[in-house]
């Protein structure tokens, strides 16, 4: 997985990842200092810090990749099919927010904007 990352991409990324045994070996550790890859992982025994991104993938192996015929499609066709389903998730997907024992309704994209978290 990180050697395919590594050669479409030429690395130089972050990698999140959980605090598996794999991903903590010798090998692992020299091989992604070798491509430039920045590990990251939840802190020990606090899995919190994983759960939003958790909690993102799941919703997207729901949404978008399980129950699709992915047969024929580039990887090309892929990554501008990706891209266009996480634009949507932020720009299009509505999601119920609390926000002072009331809920509302927005975007991700429009909430952080109403809060001027972004222009």
């Amino acid at each position: 997985m990180l050697e395919g990352a590594v050669v479409a991409t030429g690395g130089g990324f972050t990698l999140h990842s959980d605090r598996g045994w794999h991903y903590r070996t010798p090998d692992w550790v020299r091989d992604c200092a070798a491509a430039g890859v920045t590990r990251s992982m939840s802190r020990k025994g606090h899995s919190p810090d994983n759960a939003a991104c958790e909690g993102f993938f799941g919703r997207l192996k729901v949404e978008f990749f399980f129950g699709r015929d992915w047969s024929g499609v580039t990887a090309e066709g892929f990554m501008e099919a990706l891209s266009a389903y996480i634009r949507w998730h932020r720009e299009g997907r509505l999601k119920a927010f609390d926000e002072g024992g009331r809920t509302v309704y927005d975007t991700i994209a429009g909430r952080r904007r109403r809060l001027g978290l972004a222009a």
